[in-house]
């Protein structure tokens, strides 16, 4: 059996399956505006339970995933979506062990979710221009224990990159033709590289720069999440669906041309 314990990242579901994220503390309280939770009663507590306010509000008590962690991050910009963000971790082969590096920290959502997928025994190295996006990148992932699996590079990617023999690579740049040729020298030869552009001219002057500096196996996709609503009486569609957030693009570095 599964117990909540002090210092542990809970979530509360409520009605309309509202959200909300915090760490257990002994001492400290949770207020809504259906009434107030201890942490005292929440400490100890089995994963999946049902508590109350004390005014008799009823919430589910789980532990977020990383879906959810991600969803509810600090932000200052646009995050990446979990919807893409899955889609990238899949392509770049993110892994134990793997050397990760992505062009543009921002608040830290694929930030986040690199260091979860590169366990204890690999490295994210992360660069960006803007040091208060750093720091709060650095302060989401302190919150959930992974700021030890991160380098920050505070740099801008055109200016060339320190790092070498890197897995993949990632990059959510305007203009990340800009740094191909450093992310040339960086990649290990084969290793991915991974982009997300919102505009389809973007793209294309993308394409042109990647076939130009030996990069081939390119693919342009574009993920559409629609959700269904869970009734099994009325199944049928939400009104409103997670659409276009950005088109990804991976290629390989490749060593010479395929052949015709």
């Amino acid at each position: 059996m599964r117990l909540a314990q002090e210092g542990d990242l809970a979530m509360l579901l409520g009605r309309g399956r509202r959200r909300a994220i915090f760490k257990l503390e002994a001492g400290k309280s949770y207020h809504t505006h259906h009434g107030i939770i201890e942490h005292a009663e929440l400490i100890g507590a089995r994963w999946g339970s049902i508590v109350e306010t004390h005014l008799g509000t009823p919430f589910i008590l789980l532990e977020p995933s990383l879906h959810d962690l991600l969803l509810h991050i600090r932000r200052k910009s646009q995050i990446i979506f979990p919807k893409d963000i899955g889609y990238i971790l899949l392509q770049l082969s993110v892994g134990p062990g793997k050397r990760v590096l992505e062009g543009g920290t921002g608040s830290g959502a694929l930030t986040t979710a690199l260091a979860w997928m590169v366990g204890e025994s690999g490295e994210v190295i992360s660069y960006d221009r803007r040091a208060d996006m750093q720091e709060l990148a650095r302060r989401n992932l302190s919150r959930l224990g992974l700021e030890g699996r991160v380098t920050f590079r505070l740099r801008d990617l055109s200016e060339g990159l320190i790092d070498r023999d890197v897995d993949a690579i990632f990059l959510d740049l305007p203009r990340p033709e800009a740094s191909l040729a450093h992310v040339a020298q960086a990649l290990t030869n084969g290793g991915v590289l991974g982009c997300i552009l919102p505009t389809a001219n973007q793209v294309s002057t993308l394409l042109e720069a990647m076939e130009a500096q030996g990069f081939g196996a390119i693919e342009v996709v574009e993920i559409l999440l629609r959700g269904y609503k869970p009734v099994s009486e009325r199944l049928r569609p939400f009104d409103r669906m997670v659409a276009h957030t950005g088109y990804l693009l991976f290629a390989r570095l490749l060593e010479g041309a395929l052949p015709e």
